[in-house]
């Protein structure tokens, strides 16, 4: 994922270059030409390591700073509460936590994730579990490599949301509450 993050990472800053000539009309361009370069397949991202978020959030940063005309010595949260922008981590935990909504819900194609199960539909019924809404996390050999599989990483991050974030009915009701779940713990309220 190194090479992943790095071509991300330097086409971000080059297309940051070519929008700070431009400063009038900077946020919209911002957001439709660094954005979409950021979240693409960023739910591939999951349980990276720290060094390599920390790369993706400077791209992040170097567009608030670029935005609100500041510079890189100034501290970043408040422009990043203020545009209500995630972190580097909580766009990738937003991404996968949407595509297991989608999946729980039946909006996704069945071989995004067969192996994501929810407990209550285990063999074992007489569980004190059985009757909730979590999902089973299937055991894995290698931290690196198998806690970062879809499932097994979507299935631990689902489990951890709390109940009003995940007993959402409708795809944008969830997308709204896991923003602000997530934001909340990121910039917490004052």
């Amino acid at each position: 994922m190194r090479s992943h993050v790095s071509r991300t990472v330097s086409g971000c800053f080059a297309v940051l270059r070519q929008i700070r000539s431009i400063r009038r009309f900077v946020t919209s361009l911002v957001v439709s030409l660094i954005m979409p370069r950021l979240h693409y397949g960023n739910a591939t991202l999951a349980r990276l390591p720290e060094n390599q978020h920390r790369r993706l959030q400077s791209v992040l940063n170097a567009a608030a700073r670029l935005i609100y005309r500041k510079s890189r010595c100034e501290h970043v949260a408040p422009f990043l509460r203020e545009l209500y922008w995630l972190r580097s981590r909580d766009r990738v935990d937003f991404k996968i936590a949407v595509f297991i909504f989608r999946r729980l819900r039946g909006l996704a194609p069945r071989y995004l994730a067969d192996d994501i199960r929810c407990v209550a539909d285990t063999n074992r019924r007489r569980l004190r579990l059985s009757s909730s809404d979590l999902l089973t996390v299937r055991p894995t050999r290698l931290v690196t490599m198998g806690d970062r599989a879809f499932p097994v990483a979507g299935s631990r991050l689902r489990n951890t949301l709390p109940h009003d974030v995940t007993s959402a009915r409708t795809l944008s009701v969830f997308c709204n509450r896991l923003k602000s779940h997530l934001f909340n713990i990121s910039f917490p309220p004052n």
